[in-house]
């Protein structure tokens, strides 16, 4: 979170916090007026490896869908397939996480893309050759999402690195990210008119060997670790992590509540909308309609730039609303056109949440443990994904596909409700955190978590209760 995502909520605290990180980096810190543009060099190498690898992502699930349902597996061989991807990187991006903080962020991402790279090569080799069985697709899906952990990691620790207003660079790789989403479901229906799986999954592995490419030239991040204390071991290093994101009550607070969006909405709905578009349109029309999706996330994250909420995960939360106009445009069956509508829609509200929640995770978590803190967040969000989306189809046979989207819309909607029930989490203020490629924004949070950290974590609980 999409799901990715110290110190606790608290107005003092919060007061205490920022002016002693503004104290650490020195003269230019507070504000947003000082430190060089957004787009530098670094900064445009790393969108465009983003841009990349995001291109090739948003083409996979549409030559991925539609190679398993003609090849007779229907709408469980989609499920599991999907499950696939997700699975092994909800699995394993905490060792990912301890990964990048003890070998370096950048380097684990360009092995993670040569992994890809190669993975991907054979899975179009095997496209190519005829109409694979479905355990060589699971495979081969599964080595991806592997590699995929390797790289998710070193998104969230270098961004606050090459960034002096992070807000700004997460709504930015978000719009990117959206723009892929529009473009890369379309360019891959076309391919599949006129070509095969083959030809997209192809594409999708020199994507890999793009961002790879990009990320060689990065300059301000080090290939290797930054400073850490000597000693540490993989065991010590990852209960840090989760020392330190435990000790932050709405960062929990929040994973918790998505394993619930994830098992009944989310997962639900990605296994049977994309069926339903795919078996009672066709995979052009499922294109488009992910097009629009992208669209609206677009939107969402054009107004993410503009917008700062003093509080931005109760903001985040009441936009989630909107993501319930997709489940439910599937259930009520319209038609096409209203569909695309319905998840544009969805878009907006889904991409605002992710930039308010990014941001918040990288400006109140310090930069040695942030690739960490992140693969927990990750990794809770998404484990319950791969569940809801393999538990779909046999479910739907079942019960029917059409309760079980109306349950997905549902869940969003206490999801919301749950998120702005919980003091931790609405009561979250807005850290403005800016740097110049040094200490990154998470030292924000740094100064004043360890002095009392126990008891506001013992107050959130109590509130929380």
């Amino acid at each position: 979170m999409g799901a990715s995502p110290g110190r606790e909520n608290g107005g003092e605290r919060e007061a205490v916090g920022v002016s002693g990180a503004d104290r650490g980096r020195g003269p230019g810190a507070k504000g947003v007026s000082s430190g060089p543009a957004l787009w530098t060099s670094d900064f445009r190498l790393f969108f465009g490896a983003r841009t990349a690898s995001l291109l090739g992502d948003a083409m996979l699930p549409v030559a991925i869908t539609a190679a398993v349902l003609e090849a007779g597996h229907g709408a469980s061989g989609v499920g599991y397939a999907l499950a696939a991807l997700v699975a092994p990187f909800a699995a394993l991006i905490i060792f990912g996480g301890v990964m990048s903080d003890r070998f370096g962020a950048r380097r684990l991402m360009v092995v993670s893309d040569v992994a890809r790279l190669c993975s991907q090569g054979v899975l179009a080799l095997l496209f190519l050759l005829g109409t694979p069985p479905l355990w060589q697709i699971l495979a081969l899906l599964t080595l991806i999402g592997a590699g995929s952990a390797l790289f998710q990691p070193g998104v969230a620790s270098i961004t606050p690195l090459i960034a002096r207003d992070v807000q700004k660079a997460n709504a930015t790789l978000r719009i990117s990210e959206s723009v892929t989403v529009v473009i890369g479901p379309s360019v891959a229906g076309l391919l599949l008119v006129v070509s095969s799986p083959a030809v997209v999954v192809g594409v999708d592995a020199l994507t890999y060997a793009a961002s790879g490419l990009c990320l060689l030239r990065l300059r301000s991040v080090p290939m290797g670790p930054g400073e850490r204390s000597g000693g540490s071991t993989f065991r010590s290093d990852l209960v840090e992590g989760w020392r330190e994101f435990r000790a932050r009550t709405w960062l929990w607070s929040v994973i918790v509540v998505f394993m619930l969006w994830q098992l009944a909405g989310a997962g639900p709905t990605t296994t049977l909308g994309n069926s339903e578009l795919v078996t009672e349109h066709s995979a052009s029309v499922f294109g488009l309609v992910m097009s629009s999706l992208g669209a609206g996330s677009v939107l969402g994250g054009l107004i993410a730039m503009r917008l700062r909420p003093r509080y931005p995960l109760r903001a985040g939360a009441i936009s989630m609303i909107l993501w319930v106009a997709m489940p439910l445009s599937i259930a009520l069956g319209l038609s096409a056109p209203l569909v695309a509508v319905c998840y544009a829609v969805s878009g907006v509200g889904m991409a605002f949440w992710v930039v308010m929640f990014h941001t918040s995770v990288q400006t109140h978590v310090p930069q040695d443990v942030l690739g960490r803190v992140h693969a927990y967040d990750a990794a809770g969000s998404l484990v319950m994904k791969p569940v809801g989306q393999a538990a779909a189809g046999p479910l739907a046979l079942v019960v029917g596909a059409v309760p079980l989207l109306y349950g997905a819309a549902a869940t969003a909607l206490i999801v919301a409700a749950l998120l702005l029930a919980i003091p931790a989490v609405r009561g979250l203020r807005r850290v403005e955190a800016t740097v110049a490629g040094g200490s990154g924004s998470g030292a924000t949070a740094a100064v004043s978590a360890k002095e009392d950290q126990e008891p506001q974590v013992r107050r959130d609980l109590s509130d929380t209760v």
